[in-house]
Protein backbone atom coordinates (compact mmCIF):
# COMPACT_ATOMS: atom_id res chain seq x y z
CA UNK A 1 0.00 0.00 0.00
CA UNK A 2 1.23 3.39 -0.74
CA UNK A 3 1.98 5.80 2.26
CA UNK A 4 0.22 8.71 2.04
CA UNK A 5 1.79 12.17 0.98
CA UNK A 6 1.72 13.44 4.63
CA UNK A 7 3.26 9.94 5.77
CA UNK A 8 5.75 10.28 2.74
CA UNK A 9 6.84 13.90 3.98
CA UNK A 10 7.29 13.70 7.06
CA UNK A 11 11.07 14.24 7.52
CA UNK A 12 11.37 14.42 3.88
CA UNK A 13 14.56 16.30 2.54
CA UNK A 14 13.39 19.71 1.44
CA UNK A 15 14.44 19.47 -2.15
CA UNK A 16 12.67 15.70 -2.87
CA UNK A 17 9.80 15.95 -4.86
CA UNK A 18 6.67 15.20 -3.03
CA UNK A 19 5.49 12.64 -4.85
CA UNK A 20 8.28 10.74 -5.11
CA UNK A 21 8.25 6.70 -5.04
CA UNK A 22 10.78 6.34 -2.44
CA UNK A 23 8.89 8.39 0.29
CA UNK A 24 5.22 6.79 -1.09
CA UNK A 25 6.53 3.62 -1.36
CA UNK A 26 9.52 2.56 0.65
CA UNK A 27 8.93 0.38 4.02
CA UNK A 28 9.99 2.99 6.95
CA UNK A 29 12.82 1.06 8.27
CA UNK A 30 14.29 1.36 4.63
CA UNK A 31 13.36 5.13 4.60
CA UNK A 32 15.73 6.93 5.84
CA UNK A 33 18.65 5.23 4.29
CA UNK A 34 17.14 6.03 0.68
CA UNK A 35 16.93 8.94 1.34
CA UNK A 36 20.27 9.24 2.65
CA UNK A 37 21.41 7.50 -0.92
CA UNK A 38 19.48 10.38 -2.74
CA UNK A 39 16.72 7.56 -4.12
CA UNK A 40 14.36 10.18 -3.70
CA UNK A 41 15.91 11.83 -5.95
CA UNK A 42 16.68 10.58 -8.69
CA UNK A 43 18.39 13.69 -10.71
CA UNK A 44 22.04 12.95 -9.56
CA UNK A 45 21.65 9.52 -10.34
CA UNK A 46 21.22 10.51 -13.86
CA UNK A 47 23.97 13.28 -13.65
CA UNK A 48 26.26 10.63 -13.05
CA UNK A 49 25.03 7.56 -15.24
CA UNK A 50 24.80 9.63 -18.62
CA UNK A 51 27.94 10.28 -19.09
CA UNK A 52 28.36 6.67 -18.72
CA UNK A 53 25.95 5.92 -21.39
CA UNK A 54 27.08 8.94 -24.07
CA UNK A 55 30.55 7.22 -22.99
CA UNK A 56 29.40 3.55 -24.08
CA UNK A 57 27.41 4.80 -26.87
CA UNK A 58 30.41 6.84 -28.76
CA UNK A 59 32.63 3.81 -28.24
CA UNK A 60 30.40 1.74 -29.91
CA UNK A 61 30.08 4.23 -32.84
CA UNK A 62 33.42 4.20 -33.30
CA UNK A 63 33.54 0.21 -34.22
CA UNK A 64 30.78 0.57 -35.60
CA UNK A 65 28.42 -1.33 -33.71
CA UNK A 66 24.33 -1.14 -34.37
CA UNK A 67 23.50 -0.18 -30.77
CA UNK A 68 24.91 0.23 -27.65
CA UNK A 69 25.25 -2.92 -25.63
CA UNK A 70 23.07 -3.39 -23.28
CA UNK A 71 24.49 -5.42 -20.67
CA UNK A 72 27.31 -2.44 -20.52
CA UNK A 73 24.48 -0.23 -19.90
CA UNK A 74 22.82 -1.73 -17.28
CA UNK A 75 26.20 -2.31 -15.38
CA UNK A 76 26.86 1.38 -15.14
CA UNK A 77 23.37 2.13 -14.35
CA UNK A 78 24.07 -0.16 -11.45
CA UNK A 79 27.13 1.04 -10.71
CA UNK A 80 26.25 4.72 -11.26
CA UNK A 81 23.24 4.17 -8.72
CA UNK A 82 24.96 2.26 -5.94
CA UNK A 83 27.98 4.64 -6.38
CA UNK A 84 26.47 7.68 -6.02
CA UNK A 85 24.55 6.60 -2.96
CA UNK A 86 27.89 5.66 -1.32
CA UNK A 87 29.34 9.29 -2.80
CA UNK A 88 26.35 11.08 -0.82
CA UNK A 89 26.78 8.84 2.27
CA UNK A 90 30.08 9.80 2.81
CA UNK A 91 29.82 13.36 2.21
CA UNK A 92 26.83 13.76 4.73
CA UNK A 93 28.67 11.70 7.21
CA UNK A 94 31.71 14.25 6.99
CA UNK A 95 28.73 17.10 6.63
CA UNK A 96 26.64 16.41 9.14
CA UNK A 97 26.89 19.50 11.42
CA UNK A 98 27.19 21.76 8.55
CA UNK A 99 24.25 20.73 6.99
CA UNK A 100 22.19 20.91 10.41
CA UNK A 101 23.04 24.69 9.98
CA UNK A 102 21.59 25.08 6.51
CA UNK A 103 18.12 25.26 6.04
CA UNK A 104 17.68 23.19 2.54
CA UNK A 105 19.89 20.61 4.58
CA UNK A 106 18.60 20.36 8.13
CA UNK A 107 16.02 17.47 7.26
CA UNK A 108 18.49 15.17 6.04
CA UNK A 109 18.97 11.73 7.88
CA UNK A 110 22.16 12.26 9.32
CA UNK A 111 21.78 15.82 11.04
CA UNK A 112 17.73 14.89 11.63
CA UNK A 113 19.00 12.53 13.63
CA UNK A 114 16.89 9.11 11.72
CA UNK A 115 20.32 7.59 10.95
CA UNK A 116 23.48 7.69 13.03
CA UNK A 117 27.17 7.88 11.86
CA UNK A 118 28.04 4.15 12.52
CA UNK A 119 24.86 3.03 10.77
CA UNK A 120 25.56 5.43 7.27
CA UNK A 121 28.73 4.03 7.76
CA UNK A 122 28.13 0.75 7.57
CA UNK A 123 25.47 1.19 5.26
CA UNK A 124 28.25 3.34 2.46
CA UNK A 125 30.41 0.40 2.82
CA UNK A 126 27.47 -1.85 2.19
CA UNK A 127 27.19 0.00 -1.27
CA UNK A 128 30.69 0.28 -2.17
CA UNK A 129 31.25 -3.37 -2.05
CA UNK A 130 28.30 -3.61 -4.29
CA UNK A 131 30.18 -1.13 -6.85
CA UNK A 132 33.24 -3.43 -6.62
CA UNK A 133 31.52 -6.12 -7.82
CA UNK A 134 30.09 -4.28 -10.60
CA UNK A 135 33.75 -2.90 -11.37
CA UNK A 136 35.18 -6.54 -11.15
CA UNK A 137 32.93 -7.82 -13.59
CA UNK A 138 34.68 -5.20 -16.34
CA UNK A 139 37.80 -5.90 -18.03
CA UNK A 140 41.54 -4.80 -16.23
CA UNK A 141 41.77 -1.47 -18.30
CA UNK A 142 38.92 -0.47 -16.88
CA UNK A 143 38.90 -1.59 -13.05
CA UNK A 144 42.27 0.34 -12.88
CA UNK A 145 40.65 3.28 -14.06
CA UNK A 146 37.64 2.89 -11.93
CA UNK A 147 39.96 2.74 -8.67
CA UNK A 148 41.21 5.63 -9.99
CA UNK A 149 38.70 8.03 -9.22
CA UNK A 150 38.67 7.11 -5.61
CA UNK A 151 40.87 9.91 -4.31
CA UNK A 152 39.12 12.64 -6.37
CA UNK A 153 35.89 11.09 -4.65
CA UNK A 154 37.26 11.36 -1.42
CA UNK A 155 38.20 15.01 -1.73
CA UNK A 156 35.21 16.43 -2.65
CA UNK A 157 33.22 17.17 0.38
CA UNK A 158 36.79 18.99 1.86
CA UNK A 159 37.08 21.32 -1.62
CA UNK A 160 34.47 23.74 -0.53
CA UNK A 161 36.36 24.72 3.05
CA UNK A 162 38.90 26.02 1.09
CA UNK A 163 37.99 26.61 -2.69
CA UNK A 164 35.54 27.89 -4.26
CA UNK A 165 35.86 25.64 -6.89
CA UNK A 166 34.44 22.22 -4.96
CA UNK A 167 32.15 22.00 -8.31
CA UNK A 168 35.22 21.58 -10.76
CA UNK A 169 36.21 18.69 -8.40
CA UNK A 170 32.68 17.04 -8.87
CA UNK A 171 32.83 17.33 -12.07
CA UNK A 172 36.53 15.42 -12.63
CA UNK A 173 34.59 12.61 -10.22
CA UNK A 174 31.08 12.75 -11.94
CA UNK A 175 32.55 12.41 -15.47
CA UNK A 176 35.21 9.95 -14.43
CA UNK A 177 32.32 7.21 -16.38
CA UNK A 178 33.32 8.77 -19.54
CA UNK A 179 36.85 7.34 -19.17
CA UNK A 180 35.82 4.17 -17.85
CA UNK A 181 33.04 3.61 -20.45
CA UNK A 182 34.89 3.97 -23.40
CA UNK A 183 37.72 1.36 -21.42
CA UNK A 184 34.50 -1.19 -21.34
CA UNK A 185 34.16 -1.05 -24.70
CA UNK A 186 37.53 -0.72 -25.89
CA UNK A 187 39.85 -1.78 -23.52
CA UNK A 188 41.34 1.63 -23.93
CA UNK A 189 40.98 5.61 -24.47
CA UNK A 190 41.27 7.26 -27.51
CA UNK A 191 41.12 10.95 -27.83
CA UNK A 192 37.24 11.21 -28.13
CA UNK A 193 37.14 9.82 -24.48
CA UNK A 194 39.19 12.73 -23.47
CA UNK A 195 37.29 15.70 -25.46
CA UNK A 196 34.28 14.19 -23.98
CA UNK A 197 35.49 13.94 -20.27
CA UNK A 198 36.47 17.40 -20.85
CA UNK A 199 32.89 18.43 -22.45
CA UNK A 200 31.32 16.42 -19.48
CA UNK A 201 33.52 18.53 -16.75
CA UNK A 202 32.18 21.52 -17.54
CA UNK A 203 28.78 20.64 -18.21
CA UNK A 204 28.92 19.09 -14.55
CA UNK A 205 30.46 22.56 -13.11
CA UNK A 206 27.37 24.47 -14.51
CA UNK A 207 24.89 22.44 -13.84
CA UNK A 208 26.01 22.07 -9.98
CA UNK A 209 26.66 26.21 -9.87
CA UNK A 210 22.95 26.12 -10.31
CA UNK A 211 22.42 23.93 -7.59
CA UNK A 212 24.58 25.82 -5.12
CA UNK A 213 22.75 28.88 -6.12
CA UNK A 214 20.09 27.20 -3.85
CA UNK A 215 22.51 27.61 -0.76
CA UNK A 216 24.56 30.79 -1.04
CA UNK A 217 23.06 32.72 1.99
CA UNK A 218 23.61 29.71 4.18
CA UNK A 219 27.12 29.28 2.61
CA UNK A 220 28.28 32.39 3.35
CA UNK A 221 27.66 32.85 6.53
CA UNK A 222 29.28 29.35 7.48
CA UNK A 223 31.92 30.62 5.93
CA UNK A 224 31.87 27.45 2.62
CA UNK A 225 32.96 28.19 -0.64
CA UNK A 226 31.07 27.34 -4.17
CA UNK A 227 31.37 28.57 -8.02
CA UNK A 228 27.95 30.14 -7.42
CA UNK A 229 29.38 32.66 -4.78
CA UNK A 230 32.87 32.79 -6.97
CA UNK A 231 30.89 33.91 -10.01
CA UNK A 232 28.30 36.16 -8.02
CA UNK A 233 26.19 38.50 -10.20
CA UNK A 234 28.34 37.36 -13.34
CA UNK A 235 26.48 33.48 -12.75
CA UNK A 236 24.64 33.88 -15.57
CA UNK A 237 27.86 34.57 -18.43
CA UNK A 238 29.93 32.05 -16.36
CA UNK A 239 27.55 29.50 -17.37
CA UNK A 240 27.17 30.51 -20.87
CA UNK A 241 30.78 29.87 -21.10
CA UNK A 242 30.97 26.76 -19.70
CA UNK A 243 27.85 25.72 -21.10
CA UNK A 244 29.26 26.32 -24.81
CA UNK A 245 32.77 24.29 -23.64
CA UNK A 246 30.45 21.06 -22.45
CA UNK A 247 28.56 21.89 -25.92
CA UNK A 248 31.37 21.88 -28.35
CA UNK A 249 33.72 19.20 -26.03
CA UNK A 250 30.71 16.54 -26.76
CA UNK A 251 29.41 17.64 -30.14
CA UNK A 252 33.83 17.42 -30.93
CA UNK A 253 33.97 14.25 -29.54
CA UNK A 254 31.50 12.71 -31.21
CA UNK A 255 32.76 13.93 -34.68
CA UNK A 256 35.67 12.14 -33.29
CA UNK A 257 33.87 8.86 -33.43
CA UNK A 258 31.94 8.98 -35.75
CA UNK A 259 29.01 10.29 -36.03
CA UNK A 260 27.09 11.68 -38.56
CA UNK A 261 24.69 14.07 -39.27
CA UNK A 262 21.97 12.72 -37.24
CA UNK A 263 23.98 13.07 -34.19
CA UNK A 264 24.64 16.89 -34.92
CA UNK A 265 20.75 17.57 -35.24
CA UNK A 266 20.17 16.07 -31.71
CA UNK A 267 22.67 18.21 -30.45
CA UNK A 268 21.77 21.15 -31.83
CA UNK A 269 18.56 20.40 -29.86
CA UNK A 270 20.86 19.79 -26.71
CA UNK A 271 22.04 22.97 -26.96
CA UNK A 272 19.14 24.96 -27.59
CA UNK A 273 18.19 23.46 -24.04
CA UNK A 274 21.27 24.65 -22.31
CA UNK A 275 20.90 28.11 -23.76
CA UNK A 276 17.21 28.13 -22.60
CA UNK A 277 18.63 27.05 -19.25
CA UNK A 278 21.12 30.07 -19.33
CA UNK A 279 18.31 32.53 -20.20
CA UNK A 280 15.42 31.56 -18.15
CA UNK A 281 17.94 31.48 -14.91
CA UNK A 282 16.91 33.43 -12.11
CA UNK A 283 19.81 33.16 -9.84
CA UNK A 284 17.77 34.70 -6.47
CA UNK A 285 15.09 32.77 -7.09
CA UNK A 286 16.08 28.84 -5.99
CA UNK A 287 13.00 27.25 -7.03
CA UNK A 288 13.96 28.19 -10.63
CA UNK A 289 17.44 27.23 -9.79
CA UNK A 290 16.11 23.83 -8.91
CA UNK A 291 13.90 23.16 -11.95
CA UNK A 292 17.12 24.42 -14.35
CA UNK A 293 18.64 22.56 -12.34
CA UNK A 294 16.65 19.24 -12.59
CA UNK A 295 16.26 20.02 -16.19
CA UNK A 296 19.63 18.57 -16.91
CA UNK A 297 17.89 15.37 -17.38
CA UNK A 298 16.70 16.30 -20.57
CA UNK A 299 20.08 17.29 -21.97
CA UNK A 300 21.71 14.08 -21.17
CA UNK A 301 19.03 12.38 -22.56
CA UNK A 302 18.93 14.39 -26.04
CA UNK A 303 22.57 13.39 -26.21
CA UNK A 304 22.15 9.45 -25.38
CA UNK A 305 19.50 9.64 -27.85
CA UNK A 306 21.47 11.23 -30.57
CA UNK A 307 24.11 9.01 -30.15
CA UNK A 308 22.04 6.04 -30.37
CA UNK A 309 19.88 7.31 -33.08
CA UNK A 310 22.69 8.52 -35.52
CA UNK A 311 24.25 4.51 -34.58
CA UNK A 312 20.81 2.71 -35.61
CA UNK A 313 20.27 4.70 -39.13
CA UNK A 314 24.33 4.49 -40.10
CA UNK A 315 23.79 0.75 -39.72
CA UNK A 316 20.67 0.33 -41.06
CA UNK A 317 22.33 2.43 -45.01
Amino acid sequence: MPRSLAEGKAGAVADARPENLVDRFAPAALLPYLRLARADRPTGFWLLAMPCFWSVALASRSIGAEYPDPWLLLLFAIGAFVMRGAGCTYNDILDRDIDGQVARTQTRPLPSGQVTAKSATIFMLALCLIGLMVLLSFNAATIWLGLGVLPIVALYPLVKRFSHWPQAVLGLAFSWGVLVGYAAVLGRLEWAASVLYGGAVAWTIGYDTIYALQDREDDALLGLKSTALKFGRATKAWLAGLYAVAWLGITLAGLLAGAEIVFLLGMSVGGAQLFWQVATLDIDDPENCLKRFRSNFDFGAIVFAAIVLDMILASAF
